[in-house]
C-alpha cells in the first residue's frame, strides 16, 4: 500500500466520519428527509456536470448501472435516510460508532451467505467487535436511549452493508465521478417521495445550518465518495476497507469536539474494541495475510 493510498484512506475515514456531526446540525433545524434529497440532488448535479467537462459518459457498463443503482438505493435512500430520521432522537457518536460496525456485518455475511471460511483472526475480530457493541449498547441502556432511533440506525447499517457488497461492480469500467452522481441521484428520487408524503417544510434558519448543509453537500458527500471509489479501485475493496477501523475514533472524537457530546470511559473503550475488531477482520482477509507479508503491505 503505497503513501497516495494511505493518505486516501485517511481523509476518507475523517470525512466519512464528520457526517455524522454534520447531519446531526441539519436534522435538529429542518425535515431529514427533504434535506438529504436536496443534498443529493446538489451533489449529484455538480458531480455530472463535472463528469461531463472531463470526458466521462453516463453510458454505463451494465455492471456499473446495477450496482449503482443498488448503492442509490441502499447507502444513499437507506443507510442515510435512516440515519438521518434516527440523528433527531439520538447522539452523532452512537450513530457512527453502529455505523462503523458495517465491515463486520459484510464480514459476518460472507461467513453465513456466500460461504466464506473465516480465518482465525477474522473469528477473533467479529468476537471483539460484538463485545465491543455489547459494551457500548449496554452504557447506553442504563443512562437512556431511544430504541426507535437505535432501531433506525441498525436498519442503516444493515443497508450500508448490502451497498459495500454491491460496490464492486460499480468499480469496473471507469467513470467514477459519473457513477458517483448518478447514484446520488437514485437517492434523491427515493427519498423525494417519503419527504413530499410525510414531511412539513419547516426549517429554522441560521448560519450554522449553512454550513453544515453545504459542508454536507460537498464534503462528506460528494468528496468522499469520490475518494472511497478511487480507493478502492487503486488497492482492492479488502485494503481499502481496512480503513474502517478508523471511523469509530474519528466518528465519537469529531462529535464530542464540534457538539460537546459526552464520552464516557465505556463508551472509549468499546469504541477501542470495536476498531481492534474491524482492523482485525480486515487484515485476515488480505491476500496472503501472515506477520510478514503484512509487515510489507
Amino acid at each position: 500500500m503505497d503513501i497516495r493510498a494511505i493518505l486516501m484512506g485517511l481523509a476518507f475515514a475523517v470525512m466519512w466520519s464528520s457526517a455524522f456531526t454534520s447531519a446531526r446540525i441539519i436534522v435538529a433545524a429542518a425535515p431529514p428527509l427533504s434535506a438529504l434529497a436536496l443534498r443529493f440532488l446538489i451533489s449529484g448535479l455538480f458531480a455530472i456536470a463535472i463528469a461531463r467537462l472531463l470526458g466521462q459518459s453516463w453510458h454505463l457498463t451494465r455492471g456499473q448501472w446495477r450496482a449503482t443503482i443498488i448503492f442509490g438505493l441502499c447507502q444513499n435512500a437507506l443507510y442515510l435516510g435512516l440515519n438521518f430520521v434516527a440523528m433527531q432522537t439520538i447522539e452523532a457518536s452512537l450513530a457512527a460508532i453502529i455505523a462503523s460496525t458495517m465491515p463486520l456485518l459484510v464480514a459476518l455475511s460472507g461467513w453465513a451467505f456466500l460461504g466464506d471460511r473465516p480465518k482465525p483472526l477474522a473469528l477473533a475480530g467479529l468476537l471483539a467487535g460484538i463485545v465491543g457493541v455489547a459494551l457500548i449498547m449496554g452504557v447506553r441502556f442504563t443512562g437512556g436511549v431511544d430504541f426507535y432511533g437505535l432501531a433506525l440506525c441498525i436498519g442503516g447499517v444493515i443497508a450500508l452493508t448490502v451497498a459495500t457488497l454491491s460496490l464492486r461492480g460499480a468499480t469496473s469500467g471507469g467513470n467514477f465521478l459519473m457513477v458517483v452522481g448518478l447514484q446520488m441521484l437514485v437517492g434523491c428520487v427515493a427519498l423525494s417521495i417519503p419527504a413530499v408524503a410525510l414531511e412539513t417544510l419547516q426549517i429554522d434558519w441560521s448560519l450554522n445550518l449553512l454550513l453544515a448543509f453545504a459542508y454536507t453537500v460537498f464534503v462528506p458527500g460528494l468528496a468522499a465518495t469520490l475518494v472511497w471509489f478511487l480507493l478502492v479501485d487503486r488497492i482492492g475493496a479488502v485494503r481499502a476497507a481496512t480503513f474502517h477501523f478508523l471511523n469509530p475514533f474519528f466518528g465519537v472524537a469529531i462529535a464530542a469536539l464540534l457538539l460537546g457530546e459526552t464520552l464516557r470511559p465505556l463508551d472509549l473503550l468499546g469504541v477501542a474494541v470495536i476498531a481492534g475488531g474491524i482492523l482485525a477482520v480486515q487484515l485476515s482477509r488480505l491476500p496472503g495475510a501472515s506477520a510478514k507479508t503484512l509487515g510489507k503491505s
